[in-house]
């Protein structure tokens, strides 16, 4: 005898760890990787220390990212009565597909500004390693210009990845508290009801 389930235990519990990874490391990354550099004495050796840290973290990165995405497409395929009857939930879902594509070209192009910054930081230092960089991510007066705007594009593609990815774990706790009855009673009641 064959039974069918509504249960996505498995494809839940692996999109909100892939979530879960990609936010942890991108919030760990800025606060932890691109600082650390700060206690080195040479330039270059902070550019170098980051850019090895976040170069090791990425295929875990991207995994979280892939896992995200592929068990959200299946987590969507399945719900889609939900997605066409209950009110908000259709909404909801397209943010969140939103947010999980912008955030992986964030994590991407923040990736891509540090490749940038490491291979400016090569060129530009002195026959010692010397670069005028207070860390990774962050200028010094005599940090060369074109080495200041791309710190200045990876600064702001790094922040945005947490929240992004932050935006993406929000928008699935609604989804999940959606499966209450009371919630699935409520939205579909909205959709049949005039306001």
């Amino acid at each position: 005898m064959t039974t069918t389930t509504d249960n996505h235990f498995l494809a839940q519990a692996v999109h909100d760890l892939g979530s879960a990874l990609w936010f942890g490391g991108s919030v760990m990354g800025i606060a932890g990787v691109n600082k650390s550099g700060q206690e080195l004495s040479t330039g270059i050796d902070k550019v170098r220390v980051a850019s090895s840290a976040w170069g090791r973290f990425a295929p875990a990165q991207w995994g979280g990212i892939a896992a995200t995405l592929v068990t959200g497409v299946q987590l969507t395929r399945s719900n889609q009565g939900r997605l066409a009857l209950q009110q908000g939930y259709g909404r909801v879902g397209a943010v969140k597909a939103a947010l999980t594509v912008a955030g992986a070209g964030a994590t991407a192009f923040a990736a891509y500004s540090g490749a940038k910054i490491g291979k400016l930081a090569e060129q530009e230092k002195g026959g010692d390693g010397s670069l005028d960089v207070k860390d990774a991510t962050l200028p010094s007066a005599g940090t060369p210009p074109e080495i200041v705007k791309w710190q200045a594009r990876q600064r702001f593609t790094q922040a945005a990845v947490p929240a992004l990815a932050g935006g993406v774990i929000v928008c699935n706790a609604w989804l999940v508290q959606s499966y209450r009855p009371l919630s699935t009673v409520k939205g579909l009641l909205s959709r049949v009801l005039p306001g």
